[in-house]
């Protein structure tokens, strides 16, 4: 790989790990609008006892390129850089400035709304339901209660098998995932303190769960890729009310630790200001939106990388 073509591709994989780590926001949805989403899943298929095959008789290189190694490396390479120090700042940022930072993803997924539609290459009316379909299921699942699990290592293990799953598809948020089984900010803590035992369990989920999902979604590619695509389209425009700037808390639950919100509700500003008489920050909320479809459009008109490079 070239220089610029191996910065790229570190920069996009730390793209999807900024992503990946704030609930509403997925992973998927930065692979798909930056032309990488149909390699990296060809790359993680290409993971198979027959690679091992390869490597016995045609030796370490040829294995290596048969996997796109270098690709997926530099890729997670970004996607580690994003998760190990975008966390705490986006964490903060959530926390103390969340109109803009909300704002800025819903124009992220807005605009990438209109990017991964023209991705089709026919258009028909039969693909409405496809659309309806996906639209719902992605409003159900981020509409869900999240939970409270056990912290045991099985049931870490089995939330990254689940959450991987949601993160490689556009529009389903993995992290909204783990919010919605308990375990997104045992998680994030876990990165934060370095906690080895748990990151190492996780991933072994994710692995898991990544090797055994992302077949199914390449089979799919490959097979009815118009309707996919309008299934990822629909994915997307369910998820954005999960996103929406403007939320009121609608279900809180007393803990140990104090109120904590498990449920909002969308509204808009005005109701916003009346329920909460706080400030909706209206221009730093428009600023963050354009920010955030700006650079949907400028990743759009940006050369896609090719199948190998």
């Amino acid at each position: 790989m070239k220089v610029f073509g191996t910065l790229t591709i570190l920069l996009k994989g730390m793209a999807m790990g900024a992503a990946d780590v704030v609930p509403g926001v997925s992973g998927g949805t930065i692979a798909f609008i930056t032309g990488i989403y149909e390699r990296l899943l060809n790359a993680i298929k290409s993971i198979n006892p027959s690679l091992l095959g390869t490597l016995r008789s045609k030796g370490i290189a040829t294995a290596w390129k048969q996997a796109d190694a270098g690709f997926l490396l530099t890729l997670l390479t970004g996607i580690a850089i994003s998760l190990g120090s975008l966390a705490r700042l986006l964490t903060y940022l959530l926390e103390n400035h969340p109109i803009p930072i909300w704002s800025f993803f819903f124009g992220l997924v807005l605009a990438s709304v209109w990017v991964v539609q023209k991705q089709r290459k026919t258009k028909h009316w039969n693909q409405i339901p496809v659309l309806l379909v996906g639209a719902g299921l992605a409003f159900w699942i981020t509409m869900a209660v999240p939970a409270e699990t056990p912290e045991a290592l099985w049931f870490v293990f089995l939330s990254g098998a689940i959450a991987i799953c949601a993160m490689i598809l556009p529009g389903i948020s993995g992290s909204f995932i783990l919010l919605i089984l308990g375990k997104y900010a045992f998680i994030m803590q876990a990165f934060k303190n370095l906690d080895l035992i748990t990151l190492t369990v996780f991933a072994l989920g994710c692995l898991t769960g990544l090797l055994s999902f992302v077949r199914l979604v390449s089979f799919f590619f490959k097979k009815y890729h118009d309707f996919t695509v309008v299934l990822l389209t629909g994915f997307m425009l369910g998820s954005l009310p999960k996103i929406w700037p403007w939320r009121v808390p609608t279900l809180i639950l007393e803990t140990a630790k104090g109120p904590k919100v498990i449920q909002e509700s969308a509204v808009l500003p005005q109701e916003f200001v009346q329920q909460t008489q706080q400030n909706p920050e209206l221009t730093w909320a428009v600023f963050g939106l354009v920010a955030g479809m700006l650079l949907v459009v400028l990743l759009d008109f940006a050369p896609k990388p090719k199948t190998q490079e």
